[in-house]
């Protein structure tokens, strides 16, 4: 069992982990025409804003309630109102999201019932869908936020609609944790669809995050899960969570509509691929649903692929620093390959950290990181990395939120098996050239 270590540090040196209402918004934003709205001061938006447009490269639709310091002493009531309304006449949305901060969790603002006032003053807005969560950045990291934004969407009652199109094909729930990016998220729906099922992904960052230009300019998210698709929720077959953190969120789900689920900690190597794939062909008809050929050959493909890269990943020794779900995923790819993990240094706590290829992990930031990284072949952790790259002389593979240095963030696949050849190919490139390097010296 591994060891779970937090330093007893007065402030974070150099930090890793993002903030809850960051990672909150970033699963709102797979809802299609939502608009996230922050409640707290503007600059708690632009922060969040700035880190998501610098990492997609794609305009982000946010706001806030815009607290000063008179609305923060008198309370937030007013400017919530106002900041709903105006959602309503200038964006339309369908769906808004809303979620605190550090300086309105601090103050206590009683949002439970600011909205049942809201509901009762505005009747007229009944049917426009609310969602609250409760994001305090003083605590927690990116992960927690995303995990409660998505249990409050699924938790939440979005009434019925009349003529509502069920798909001819059998539905499966997927609940994609925060350790998925969109190219990963629309991979994931390629698989599925492969088996005569229809994905209904919760959130689907796929169409709204992936890169694409459309006709018109949007105020709201242009793609994502719509309305009609959440209020399909309760016709699915079965729910499959792909990250732990997604663990509650299907239990949600589970005593709402009494949907059997399975918990997927990671996608990414070839008996975690493989166990998903037999999972879904036994969804259905008693396991009857045939594995598709382009898997099965892929399948050999990745065979093949890793008796190519496992020579250069022997021994390695490989330090990481990531969320909790992702450094899970990623650690034990690694740890099938070959390598060692020399360290891993991770945001926020949670269960899948006690079951790690690792003696001892950290819940620190990149100070400590950068201490534990001394003699290892290769770091793994967002752009921030990049100093500690230098100074240690070591080579970075980029991974996680944010990535600003580095293009196609929304394109970028790493599960299935062709996303497991891929970082597998990635990093076998990486040693490859690291060994001519010292050759040359």
């Amino acid at each position: 069992m591994t060891t779970i270590t937090s330093p007893k540090k007065s402030v974070a040196v150099n930090p890793l982990k993002l903030s809850q209402p960051l990672g909150a918004s970033l699963a709102f934003l797979g809802l299609k025409k939502m608009m996230p709205l922050f409640h707290g001061s503007q600059g708690c938006t632009a922060f969040a804003k700035v880190i998501l447009v610098r990492h997609f490269r794609e305009s982000i639709p946010l706001s806030t309630t815009a607290m000063t310091e008179v609305s923060t002493i008198l309370g937030g009531e007013e400017n919530i109102t106002q900041a709903i309304l105006t959602l309503v006449e200038k964006a339309n949305p369908e769906i808004i999201g809303l979620l605190t901060t550090g300086l309105t969790e601090t103050r206590g603002d009683d949002m439970q019932g600011i909205l049942r006032n809201f509901r009762k003053n505005y009747p007229e807005l009944n049917s426009l869908p609310i969602i609250f969560v409760s994001t305090p950045d003083y605590k927690g990291a990116m992960e927690d936020g995303y995990r409660a934004a998505v249990e409050q969407i699924v938790a939440a009652d979005y009434g019925t609609e009349e003529n509502l199109q069920l798909p001819t094909q059998p539905i499966v729930t997927i609940l994609a944790g925060s350790l998925l990016s969109p190219g990963d998220v629309d991979e994931l729906k390629k698989i599925v669809s492969a088996f005569g099922l229809t994905p209904l992904v919760v959130p689907d960052l796929s169409n709204s995050l992936d890169g694409h230009l459309d006709d018109d300019y949007n105020t709201t998210t242009s793609g994502g899960t719509s309305l009609s698709q959440l209020r399909l929720l309760g016709k699915s077959q079965f729910t499959l969570a792909i990250g732990e953190s997604m663990r509650k969120a299907a239990e949600i789900l589970q005593e709402k509509f009494g949907t059997s689920y399975a918990v997927f900690p990671r996608l990414a190597g070839l008996g975690a691929v493989d166990n998903f794939i037999w999972q879904l062909s036994q969804i259905l008809a008693q396991g009857k649903l045939k594995v598709p050929e382009q898997y099965s050959r892929q399948r050999r493909q990745l065979q093949d692929a890793i008796l190519d890269t496992h020579f250069y990943f022997g021994r390695k020794r490989i330090c990481l620093a990531l969320e909790p779900d992702l450094l899970y995923q990623t650690s034990w790819l690694l740890k099938e390959m070959g390598a060692e993990i020399q360290a891993g240094v991770t945001t926020t706590k949670s269960p899948i950290l006690e079951d790690l290829p690792i003696d001892e992990v950290v819940v620190g930031d990149l100070e400590d990181f950068e201490d534990l990284a001394a003699g290892s072949d290769l770091l793994i952790t967002n752009s921030h990395g990049k100093g500690i790259s230098h100074r240690l002389n070591i080579p970075l593979y980029r991974m996680g939120y944010p990535i600003f240095d580095r293009l196609g963030n929304g394109q970028r696949c790493l599960i299935g098996y062709q996303g497991t050849m891929q970082f597998l190919f990635d990093l076998g490139n990486i040693f490859i050239e690291q060994e001519e390097d010292q050759i040359h010296l």
